[in-house]
């Protein structure tokens, strides 16, 4: 169960030195004998070490019929491998204060460990992560008893307004496309699931070729190069899976009302955004900043809370994934003024579309990106995670020296143009989850 984590690490050891936040960590980067990519950034000031390895294996590469493989597949691998049950999992980590973690989405599954770099304790957690990745189980006692697990929080999760508005999001953005697809699956999927739909997903998509491993912390290169062997070279082999087709990136403007005994209005608008290599990333990223993405001080929150008081919280954000994510403006309201509200959230983004931001709020947002981007490398966990960020989309390994400068280039012009580019007001999706007048309009 790759969320869960253990006591016991050191509370120093817990954060990444002061220093070491002032500058971007040089990272090194090279391929394994079995064909893995391979990120490091060497630091020795605290006596930890972070690994995690990647996989392309999200649910989008779920079968419909059967979704929901690609998340046990994922939740399984360290209830269970060669020579170690599950409690000899837990108990080996616990012993020797290490934490397995994990991150799962609709492109990547990851598994990650954060352990004492000392050899004892280090070797220890290593040996378990490279059975857990290698040699994995998937026991028939245990696939029963977690199918019933899922089983029982998808159920509840349909009674809740904020996941049925999410699923029906998820389906008028995306279609038939696999992106579509829950990450936790679907009730008539997860009851099909058996053994062998495990094996097979885990036999095609956790390739050593595919994998991206990201090491961070108190080690040597030459460390650094046998623990990605050592967690690489027993992985299956064969031809890389099929690529995702590609998403339809224009959609028909489409509005869903769902009835709900809740108290308000759950609603979600949105449309296919950007994937991650988009050229206009920053000037999307900027841009959204100040549309929904910066709380109090974003124009949504302005027109829609400090304005008029409809909302508590108002929010928009891009999901880059390796095909346009979605984009995604959500709200709750008063479901006497669900309407209201929407027709706001609508103007507001139409006209931010068509005019842009202005100066004034564009060298406000430069400032608290850029000011604040030095905690986003704080720690050796924010390091990991960027590290397999890089990795697995393709990233320039300069992208955390670039980050600042690529902000600072962006202008009112090139947000204004990104985002015409991008979305159509005019057609987008939308969901709303306890609306008014339900029986007329569904």
């Amino acid at each position: 169960m790759l969320t869960k984590t253990f006591p016991g690490l050191l509370a120093a050891a817990l954060c990444f030195a002061a220093a070491s936040a002032q500058a971007t960590p040089a990272i090194q980067q090279w391929q394994s004998t079995s064909g893995a990519r391979v990120l490091f950034v060497e630091n020795h000031d605290i006596p930890m070490l972070d690994v995690a390895v990647s996989f392309p294996a999200g649910s989008s590469f779920d079968a419909a019929e059967k979704s929901g493989v690609a998340g046990l597949t994922h939740h399984l691998l360290d209830l269970g491998a060669d020579g170690l049950s599950e409690d000899d999992v837990a108990r080996g980590m616990a012993d020797i204060g290490a934490q397995f973690g994990g991150s799962f989405d609709q492109d990547r599954a990851s598994v990650s460990l954060r352990t004492l770099s000392s050899a004892a304790e280090r070797d220890r957690a290593l040996d378990i992560m490279a059975r857990v990745l290698q040699r994995p189980l998937f026991p028939e006692s245990i696939l029963e008893r977690e199918r019933a697990r899922v089983i029982a929080a998808l159920k509840e999760a349909e009674t809740k307004p904020e996941s049925i508005a999410d699923k029906a999001f998820q389906k008028a953005v995306f279609g038939d496309h696999p992106y579509a697809l829950q990450v936790s699956g679907e009730i008539v999927g997860v009851e099909k699931i058996a053994v062998a739909d495990l094996g097979a997903f885990y036999e095609t998509h956790y390739q050593a070729g595919g994998a991206v491993v990201a090491i961070m912390g108190d080690v040597s290169r030459d460390q650094a190069q046998a623990i990605a062997e050592q967690l690489t070279v027993g992985l299956p082999g064969g031809a890389a899976p099929a690529a995702l087709p590609a998403v339809a990136t224009k959609i028909a403007a489409s509005e869903r009302r769902i009835s709900h005994p809740a108290s308000q209005s759950h609603i979600l608008i949105g449309a296919p955004g950007m994937a991650r290599s988009d050229p206009d990333y920053f000037p999307l990223y900027v841009g959204n900043y100040i549309l929904g993405g910066g709380g109090f001080v974003s124009r949504l929150m302005n027109e829609v809370r400090e304005k008029r008081g409809m909302a508590y919280s108002v929010y928009s954000y891009f999901m880059p994934l390796k095909q346009p994510g979605a984009f995604q403006i959500g709200l709750q309201t008063k479901k006497e003024q669900a309407d209201e509200a929407l027709q706001v959230v609508r103007a507001t983004l139409a006209e931010f579309i068509a005019k842009g931001p202005t100066e004034k709020e564009l060298v406000a947002a430069k400032q608290n990106i850029v000011g604040g981007f030095p905690l986003r490398i704080d720690s050796n966990h924010k390091i990991l995670d960027y590290l397999s960020v890089i990795g697995f989309y393709d990233l320039p390994l300069s992208y955390l020296d670039d980050f600042p400068g690529k902000v600072e280039q962006v202008t009112v012009v090139r947000i204004r143009e990104a985002f015409v580019r991008h979305l159509d007001p005019q057609a987008m999706a939308t969901v709303i989850v306890g609306a008014p007048e339900v029986a007329a309009k569904q």
